[in-house]
């Protein structure tokens, strides 16, 4: 089955990815990994508009949602907190060099996000944990480009993207101590192939959805990787996904522009932008956020 996406009336971004909904606010959030935090509103009938776009000076991979006031990003060279007035804080600096990647929260209230090597230094890519009294430790290693992170619906199977790999995989979680094992490949995309994983999120069913750079879709699969459905998207550069609205009804896609050829920019004006597809009887998870400080992070 395959359905239609259609683009939103917000302003497009360079690389655009991670989105976030925030239901507490009624608001999306998103990243513009060229060194943005964008913001937009999202209507009862799921209607998105703009509604503020801040600058974090240097490149940022993830946003993450807190219960204190701002938010914490993965960027730069490890993580920051960007506070309700628009500053930006180093809360701490990862060793080595690297670019940080995609990240989410776990029930418990941990921030866990990627960082990867530089192109010549395949398989140094890693998951750092933030737990909630603020010490960041690695979590997952031997990566190359772990790009999105997503829970089971019982938060007992974690899910990672790994754009590098060209691969999904899953591992067994443990929410109460923030740890992962047993990994097995669950979609592995062939090397010769255009589609690359790079956006994850599950529905309340289980169901994932992966969205495919270089392959212009957005695919859902069982949880034992069997394909279901695919949404075509008007861009070549799908790079995240996540349900959004007061009922968790419409899939919002983040697209890229960076990369494209002036030829490609040409035959695809809304790259860039969201696109919104309502999926019929299919509801997201909701978004959890991270508990602990957003001050004094320190190394294990």
């Amino acid at each position: 089955m395959a359905l239609e996406v259609e683009p939103a009336p917000v302003r497009p971004a360079r690389q655009g990815q991670g989105p976030v909904w925030d239901d507490g606010a009624g608001e999306l959030l998103w990243v513009d990994a060229a060194g943005w935090i964008r913001w937009a509103q999202v209507g009862p009938a799921g209607a998105v508009r703009d509604l503020a776009v801040r600058p974090v000076g240097e490149p940022v991979g993830a946003v993450a949602l807190t219960t204190a006031p701002g938010w914490l990003l993965a960027a730069g060279s490890g993580f920051r907190r960007l506070s309700p007035d628009g500053e930006v804080g180093v809360l701490l600096d990862l060793d080595g060099p690297g670019r940080m990647c995609g990240g989410a929260c776990d029930r418990a209230g941990r921030f866990l996000a990627g960082v990867t090597g530089l192109p010549e230094t395949r398989g140094v890519g890693a998951v750092h944990r933030v737990d909630v009294d603020g010490v960041v430790s690695i979590a997952l290693a031997d990566l190359e480009e772990p790009a999105a992170i997503a829970w089971s619906p019982d938060d007992d199977v974690l899910y990672l993207a790994d754009s590098g790999a060209r691969t999904v995989t899953a591992y067994d979680y443990d929410p109460d101590l923030g740890t992962a094992d047993r990994p097995r490949v669950l979609l592995d995309f062939p090397m010769d192939e255009p589609a690359i994983p790079s956006g994850l999120t599950v529905d309340g069913a289980g169901h994932l959805w992966v969205s495919l750079t270089g392959g212009g879709q957005v695919r859902r699969y069982s949880s034992a990787g069997r394909p279901e459905e695919v949404l075509r998207v008007p861009a070549t550069q799908p790079t995240g996904c996540t349900f959004v609205g007061p009922a968790l009804d419409v899939l919002v896609v983040t697209t890229a522009v960076e990369g494209l050829s002036d030829v490609d920019r040409a035959v695809q004006p809304d790259a860039g932008r969201l696109f919104t597809a309502h999926v019929p009887d299919v509801a997201g998870r909701g978004t959890f956020r991270y508990r602990g400080p957003l001050r004094g992070l320190t190394a294990a």
